[in-house]
């Protein structure tokens, strides 16, 4: 699957996957230490995908666009979530009118919708996102979405943060508190973390 792969995010009562070349893995949700030569240890932090795909240098300027089907009230959340993004990287997005030519597509799927990582239905996966440079972004429409923390919903802006992290070439985190920790509860609002942006950082060496 390489630069294809694609990444899954989680809700917190169903374990975590990662889908990676082919093969799904799962993690706990503890911190792991990686010991070197026996004098000292480091924790594991942010992630690429596998190969290190990630946006050319002609393509630092992005186009997104909605599918057909997208409810209006997440437009805004999304457009601010990709803000954030671009005021933290050397990104800049802009919203195509016509989605068919966006580099970047953002839809609401139920089930087995084609591009071989159905949903679930209500609870397990909330949302996914492709590797660079194919740009799919898909929330399941079975599950509860809000604008803002609502008990038993699940923040629009804040899954965005975490797929659009996804969509420039962050894998999943260990570091519990970063946006691209594979994890969300419903209710809760959450925003960019340190760990998030050295990963980006460290991926487009600026």
């Amino acid at each position: 699957m390489d630069a294809n792969t694609v990444s899954t995010m989680m809700c917190h009562r169903c374990g975590v996957a990662d889908i990676t070349n082919g093969t799904n893995w799962m993690r706990s949700g503890k911190k792991k230490h990686h010991h070197r030569h026996g004098s000292f240890h480091t924790v594991s932090h942010y992630s690429f995908f596998q190969g290190n795909p990630k946006w050319p240098t002609s393509k630092y300027h992005l186009t997104y666009g909605f599918l057909p089907g997208t409810p209006t009230k997440a437009i805004s959340p999304i457009a601010k979530a990709f803000e954030t993004w671009a005021a933290n990287t050397h990104f800049k997005f802009t919203r195509a009118q016509d989605q068919t030519n966006a580099d970047l597509k953002i839809g609401f799927h139920r089930g087995d919708h084609g591009d071989g990582a159905p949903f679930d239905g209500a609870g397990g996966t909330l949302a996914h996102a492709f590797a660079p440079t194919n740009g799919r972004f898909h929330y399941d429409a079975d599950e509860k979405w809000s604008v803002g923390a609502v008990p038993g919903s699940y923040d629009l802006e804040t899954v965005a943060l975490h797929e659009i992290g996804h969509l420039l070439g962050l894998g999943h985190s260990e570091v519990e508190g970063a946006i691209m920790w594979p994890a969300i509860r419903s209710g809760v609002t959450q925003g960019l973390h340190r760990d998030d942006i050295d990963g980006i950082k460290a991926l487009y060496n600026f």
